[in-house]
């Protein structure tokens, strides 16, 4: 059973900040030249060594801000509400998370968390089945990492992808396809670690704001 975001069991995970700073990905991960934790930056350039020759991991985004989060909250709930008329709040919040974390738990607020794909040596996104940031109701399901009826190609990438990220100790949603993470509440709940390495992160600009 898919634990989500929303679920209190994550909220309840300590988060023991270790203080590691956010840095910027080089441009081997592609042009978003995307923050995240430096544990995570180490996991991701070991997981790009594992993958086969003429392949790369494109990261499309990173760190984001709680006011990006709550922003992308807003526009998913409605997007929601539009399917579900007369939702209640408490599935609301629940079919919310599986595209979009509550801001408390956020992996991408943390620094903690990538959504990334596959490119081959001409930079040309492989198939992965949907595009990144597809919902459930824009892809009828097929975003959940474990979708049926996607392509033997698109499921191949996504278990090549789950090889090396895995390997690397990064943990998938599986909602997402492309969103893997280390070091955050939902990563330490569903490795069993004692406590989240990262809290809520923020960058210079966001301090001074």
């Amino acid at each position: 059973m898919i634990i989500l975001l929303s679920d209190p069991r994550v909220g309840a995970v300590p988060v023991h900040e270790s203080g590691e700073v956010l840095v910027r990905l080089d441009e081997s991960f592609g042009p978003a030249r995307a923050l995240v934790r430096l544990g995570l930056a180490d996991r991701l350039a070991e997981a790009q060594r594992a993958l086969p020759p003429g392949l790369a991991l494109r990261v499309v985004e990173g760190h984001r801000s709680v006011a990006d989060q709550t922003a992308i909250i807003a526009a998913y709930s409605a997007e929601v509400c539009a399917a579900h008329p007369g939702i209640s709040a408490d599935d609301l919040d629940v079919l919310t998370s599986r595209f979009v974390s509550p801001v408390a738990v956020a992996p991408h607020v943390a620094g903690a968390a990538v959504d990334l794909t596959l490119v081959d040596v001409t930079g040309e996104e492989l198939d992965l089945g949907t595009p990144i940031d597809a919902t459930p109701e824009q892809s009828d399901g097929a975003c959940y990492f474990a979708a049926e009826g996607i392509g033997a190609d698109a499921r191949a990438h996504r278990d090549l992808l789950a090889r090396v990220l895995g390997d690397a100790g990064l943990v998938n949603y599986p909602t997402e396809w492309w969103h893997w993470s280390y070091g955050d509440r939902y990563w330490a709940l569903t490795t069993g670690a004692p406590a989240a390495l990262y809290g809520p992160a923020r960058v210079e600009s966001e301090a001074a704001a």
